[in-house]
């Protein structure tokens, strides 16, 4: 047989697979109508972030190769998106302009098949989400090199919310201009987060050139595209939606730079066998109160993943304190170690329990 005639018949096997790809997957989404039709009759909701969970965690136990687990969970995602939008439709608000990181977030998780909704401040995402004129939120609500997002801390002790889901999204900035020159620029743009981000990057090879703030990323992308002179850190989709060059590629100081994001909802979802639960809680001034108040956890063989502090806005020195632990609300040890606590605290609120993020 030829190389030609040896191609044309690879080729043919591949149109085969496709046919039959295309049948399985219009079969999986009428199965997943039916679904949605029983979810409609129960007052389900359509986005279950526990099965979710646990399909994406049996790909690699199905998968025998040569396709690469992070291919095939990304293939995934967009079929649980397309499987969604067919049971029902979805509406997604995210704090940003499009071409963000938080943009990126909110795509990694609904795919594209959700309707994604930019609002320009994370206040407005949670209102959003409580006028339920959206079904879901992406926030931030903590970066590895800068810590806390406080905007978002704030409004999760202030809006009727539930935290529904978590994203883990690795952050690559890049110096973006028009021309990808670095012998013309002469200021470089980008939210505060991102600056700091790259802080030890900018001292050394930039330590000249006068370092703006910006709304967003998105936004310093935007100035760089109106003006040439301007360079924007941002995201490599920055890049391709506004149309820009790299001048520099990476250049967060630290190669682990990654970004926690939230869903937040109006539900809480069900258990799903690896949970995390958040709360958010003041105590009485009183000698050995922090000790008293991590206890609870500490006797019912609770890990503690995070604990953050946030000053009371109406009274000086006293503070809020966030808490992150392994865990669902409706496991009767984390019931146990909340009533414990509770006699503690002044104020106490669960802002959600949901799936650890994969």
């Amino acid at each position: 047989m030829s190389r030609q005639e040896s191609l044309d018949a690879l080729r043919k096997k591949i149109d085969q697979v496709d046919e039959k790809i295309v049948g399985l997957l219009n079969e999986r989404a009428l199965l997943a109508r039916r679904i949605g039709q029983a979810k409609s009759l129960e007052k389900e909701e359509v986005y279950v972030p526990s099965r979710e969970k646990e399909i994406l965690q049996r790909l690699p136990s199905l998968n025998r190769g040569p396709l690469q687990e992070e291919a095939l969970r990304s293939i995934y995602r967009e079929v649980l998106s397309a499987s969604r939008s067919v049971e029902a439709p979805i509406r997604i608000a995210y704090f940003g302009p499009e071409a963000t990181f938080t943009h990126m977030a909110a795509r990694e998780k609904f795919g594209s098949s959700a309707t994604l909704i930019s609002l320009p401040s994370i206040a407005d995402v949670f209102q959003e989400v409580s006028q339920q004129r959206a079904d879901y939120g992406v926030v931030p609500i903590e970066n590895s090199t800068e810590g806390a997002v406080t905007h978002t801390l704030d409004m999760l002790v202030e809006a009727e919310v539930r935290i529904c889901a978590e994203i883990f999204l690795e952050i690559h900035l890049n110096v973006l201009s028009r021309s990808g020159r670095f012998e013309e620029i002469r200021r470089i743009v980008s939210h505060a987060q991102a600056l700091a981000q790259c802080r030890r990057w900018l001292a050394s090879h930039c330590p000249r050139l006068k370092v703006e703030e910006t709304a967003s990323t998105a936004q310093a992308a935007q100035t760089a595209l109106q003006d040439g002179t301007a360079a924007a850190i941002a995201s490599g989709m920055a890049k391709d939606y506004y149309g820009l060059e790299v001048v520099a590629a990476n250049v967060e100081d630290h190669a682990n730079n990654t970004t926690r994001f939230l869903v937040i909802g109006d539900h809480e979802p069900r258990p799903s066998g690896d949970d995390k639960t958040s709360i958010v809680f003041s105590v009485k001034d009183e000698v050995g109160i922090l000790h008293r108040m991590l206890e609870p956890f500490a006797r019912n063989r609770i890990n503690l993943t995070k604990i953050e502090s946030r000053p009371l806005k109406q009274k000086a020195w006293e503070y809020l304190f966030f808490l992150d632990f392994a865990g669902h609300i409706r496991e009767p040890r984390v019931q146990k170690a909340i009533k414990k606590l509770e006699k503690s605290c002044i104020f106490i609120k669960v802002l959600g329990s949901y799936p650890s993020g994969l």
